[in-house]
């Protein structure tokens, strides 16, 4: 994020602990009090952060601990977007609030005060943090949770075995992109246009899928899943065929009705 505000308590480090590690990513971080550091993002990073998301003027970009606002200021006035930054100091969020007004942008970039944890983000389309890996992990399932094909973006910290669709690199920092994609584990019985049926059996982590054919006769062999937000692709042998369409909680559907799946439940 543009600026940082991390909890050095629940880190379990020392003011200065936290900050040497955060000098080790070539950061300027500012000491704030006993508890808190903060650290502004280099406005390389931020423009390769929302470049990456590939921000328009259609999404609602929400900056997870937005310190002075760069990020949402930026979404706003560079890339059209809506943009709203939740952050916990009630001074930074003024600050930004002011700086909103002073870019012109304040209709489009809107600033709360809240907790990471507890504010509600889901309408968001574009996530973006610069938090350390473990408040990332923390943040997993909420993210996870969000609207398939939802970007979220980070600065420099990962997720955890959730790896990222997209790497960028700017100065000495990483930039990491991940899709936040549809929950398509489980037993899905598949219909074409032609009345071919059958069913698979579909397994899931993150975005990784693998598929098994799990209906009588003829072998059916699942080449590959591919898996983008909402979007899914399958390749199919036996005979050979190509299933692209789009999921829709328990449905998918292929372009123009060409096929259509219904999940029966978990394999």
């Amino acid at each position: 994020m543009n600026a940082r505000i991390l909890a050095v308590l629940a880190l379990g480090l020392l003011p200065c602990a936290a900050a040497a590690q955060l000098e080790t990513f070539n950061e300027a971080p500012i000491v704030d009090g006993k508890d808190v550091i903060w650290v502004p993002t280099p406005d390389a990073a931020v423009d390769r952060m929302l470049l990456l998301a590939r921000v328009t003027p259609n999404d609602l970009v929400v900056d997870l601990g937005s310190g002075d606002g760069k990020i949402v200021l930026a979404a706003a006035k560079r890339f059209g977007a809506r943009a709203r930054g939740i952050e916990y100091s009630p001074d930074l969020v003024e600050a930004s609030r002011r700086s909103a007004q002073i870019d012109g942008v304040a209709e489009r970039a809107r600033f709360v005060r809240g907790d990471l944890f507890e504010t509600d983000f889901r309408d968001a389309t574009v996530v973006t943090l610069y938090l350390l890996t473990s408040l990332n992990i923390k943040l997993r399932p909420k993210l996870l949770a969000m609207r398939p094909g939802t970007r979220v973006v980070s600065h420099v910290f990962r997720m955890g075995d959730w790896e990222p669709d997209e790497t960028a690199k700017t100065g000495a920092s990483e930039i990491y992109l991940w899709v936040v994609p549809a929950r398509v584990a489980g037993r899905w019985r598949f219909e074409l246009r032609d009345g071919t049926k059958f069913d698979l059996a579909l397994e899931q982590r993150y975005q990784r899928v693998a598929g098994r054919s799990v209906a009588g006769g003829a072998p059916l062999r699942v080449q590959s899943v591919r898996l983008d937000g909402g979007g899914i692709r399958l390749a199919l042998a036996g005979p050979e065929r190509t299933l692209a369409g789009r999921v829709d909680g328990d449905r998918m559907e292929g372009a123009d009705g060409a096929w259509r799946a219904a999940r029966l439940g978990s394999d």
